[in-house]
């Protein structure tokens, strides 16, 4: 059976209308961005390690990343904030072998995501590209036992500085595609000639990530170049631990508290957490 929030999901990226979603990484940032107004949100990997006190991705020496079942836990209290659909940042499946990838997606159904992304790499390396298109094939087989999943397949080539990026990028999302990929996501790409090229090239709708690196690029240039979807990755949670760190500067050079201009007024922010949301 489709869930509603699948369903609408998906009519999303049928419409190529460019819409956003940003990236929560707890109920209270779900919950606040809903508010809002978007259509749909994602979680990101990067805001809920950090928000655990951990690394994401590379995994500096010493370093403890999340587990599967602990990014799930945040998931499942993300996905019961919100009554809209929530993409699941789902990494590289937490595993290279497609039935661990196909796991994965039946645990992000049973979460309530509407969808989630699989990345084609881990350790700083692609996978090897067979490789890459059997564990989309089996997140494809996964996702259609039920509840109509929107399957996002994500290429890092453009990351990863492989040899021949844009080509190689589109040859791989176009074989994701075959496979059974809804919708493509290409990291790394910030200038309008590319991410149109890209457009153009990929069968299938084109999620851009805004806010990786420095870029002028604006949401309404991506729409016009035809991005279906715009996701922003862990930038808001990034950004509010960059005001925590200027926050304490602040305080312990200066002694002054301007940073709480900014703040949500208590009141509103527990009228906010008080509603009741899926009743």
């Amino acid at each position: 059976m489709v869930t509603r929030h699948a369903a609408a999901f998906r009519r999303l990226h049928d419409d190529r209308t460019g819409f956003l979603m940003p990236n929560a990484w707890d109920a209270g940032s779900a919950i606040v961005l809903a508010e809002a107004g978007f259509q749909a949100l994602a979680t990101t990997s990067a805001g809920i390690a950090f928000s655990l006190g951990r690394p994401d991705h590379t995994i500096p020496e010493g370093g403890k990343a999340v587990s599967r079942a602990e990014m799930f836990d945040r998931v499942h209290q993300i996905t019961a904030a919100v009554d809209l659909p929530v993409n699941g940042d789902l990494e590289d499946g937490y595993g290279a072998e497609p039935e661990v990838v196909a796991e994965t997606v039946r645990l992000a159904v049973g979460a309530g995501l509407a969808g989630g992304n699989i990345e084609d790499f881990a350790d700083g390396r692609l996978y090897d590209e067979e490789l890459a298109v059997a564990r989309i094939a089996a997140a494809r087989e996964a996702a259609d036992a039920g509840g109509g999943f929107v399957l996002t397949a994500r290429t890092d080539g453009l990351l990863l500085g492989s040899p021949a990026p844009l080509a190689d990028a589109i040859r791989r999302a176009n074989r994701y595609r075959e496979a059974g990929a809804d919708c493509l996501y290409v990291p790394g790409v910030n200038d309008l000639a590319s991410i149109t090229t890209l457009v153009a090239e990929v069968d299938g709708p084109l999620n851009v990530v805004m806010g990786l690196g420095a870029t002028s690029l604006t949401a309404d240039a991506l729409r016009s170049a035809g991005v279906a979807r715009l996701s922003l990755g862990g930038s808001i949670a990034r950004a509010a631990l960059g005001f925590v760190r200027d926050s304490a500067r602040e305080l312990l050079e200066r002694g002054t508290l301007t940073f709480a201009e900014a703040q949500i007024p208590q009141g509103e922010l527990n009228e906010l957490f008080a509603r009741d949301r899926l009743g």
